[in-house]
């Protein structure tokens, strides 16, 4: 892939855009090499670019002059890079400006966002069929998302009818803005718990407001101080079975190249044989990739009796 034929795709791409969050480039799956540092979303009416490592002048200014043509000739309002290699600077405006308020929606929902900060914006797209699968399966359950992050998925599950949905991440701003997603989405928070705790450290208060239903593990691959994935996960799994219900599935997820969809499966067999695994959800085709095992994975185990 050149130049001019990543412009032709982005230009095919932004014709089908709506509000909805949607990956227009993914470059990060290693299927088109010349590319491979590139990301480009579109985001309502921002589009949003980040570059993962650092590129050459020449390169750089031709994928400048391609956004400024994307933006003349498109609805957006503003052109967003984030220089995700540069770790503590925000992201830039190149062309624009950006509404004072941002969101990303997904499925009749949305979903608070940061474009300018330094890292993650607040959402993940890729988890869309991680999203999705929980949306069919949490009526009635009392699910408990792990590593909740700013709570998306307890708004799917919420808005889906669940039971009670018990948050837990350690970062006290994360679950506030969790708690601002809940109320931009008219659900009420009286079913909802934010518990700011390290979960390896809290396995008590936890298991307090269970037996849960539903079990979402969507750990970080790195968190300092708290949480390596290659390390840790095994842990998470091994304490399942003193959280679970009798009917209990578990939505077992890592984006980690270190672990495998194999280590995962090995890992419940060895220390949670009382769940079965069942499936891989698919990876949405707007994220493809050479090596599925080194991408998002999303495993889904049912407890049996």
């Amino acid at each position: 892939m050149n130049i001019n034929d990543l412009e032709q795709h982005l230009f095919t791409q932004i014709k089908t855009v709506d509000k909805n969050f949607k990956r227009l480039f993914h470059g990060r799956g290693g299927c088109f090499k010349e590319f491979d540092f590139l990301t480009v979303d579109s985001i309502d009416k921002v589009l949003y670019v980040v570059y993962f490592y650092e590129i050459n002048e020449e390169l750089e200014s031709a994928l400048t002059g391609l956004f400024l043509k994307l933006f003349n000739s498109s609805k957006y309002l503003g052109v967003v890079l984030q220089k995700r290699y540069l770790l503590k600077e925000p992201s830039q405006v190149l062309f624009g400006e950006i509404p004072f308020e941002n969101f990303a929606y997904e499925n009749g929902l949305q979903y608070k966002l940061n474009i300018e900060a330094s890292r993650n914006m607040g959402f993940f797209a890729d988890m869309n069929n991680g999203r999705n699968f929980v949306s069919k399966n949490a009526k009635d359950k009392n699910v408990l998302n792990l590593f909740s992050y700013t709570c998306a998925f307890s708004v799917v599950a919420s808005s889906a009818g669940a039971k009670q949905v018990v948050n837990v991440d350690m970062s006290k701003g994360a679950l506030t803005i969790g708690r601002t997603n809940h109320h931009l989405n008219k659900l009420s928070t009286k079913n909802i718990k934010f518990m700011p705790y390290n979960i390896l450290k809290s396995w008590s208060r936890i298991k307090n407001a269970g037996p849960y239903d539903l079990i979402i593990i969507d750990p970080p691959t790195f968190q300092k101080g708290s949480f390596i994935a290659s390390n840790d996960y095994h842990k998470i799994i091994k304490r399942l079975s003193s959280l679970c219900s009798e009917n209990c599935m578990v939505l077992a997820s890592t984006n980690s190249p270190d672990i495998s969809s194999l280590d995962i499966i090995e890992g419940f067999k060895k220390d949670a044989p009382e769940f079965v695994f069942e499936k891989r959800l698919e990876t949405l085709d707007s994220f493809p990739s050479i090596n599925k095992e080194k991408e998002l994975k999303n495993l889904i185990f049912r407890k049996i009796s």
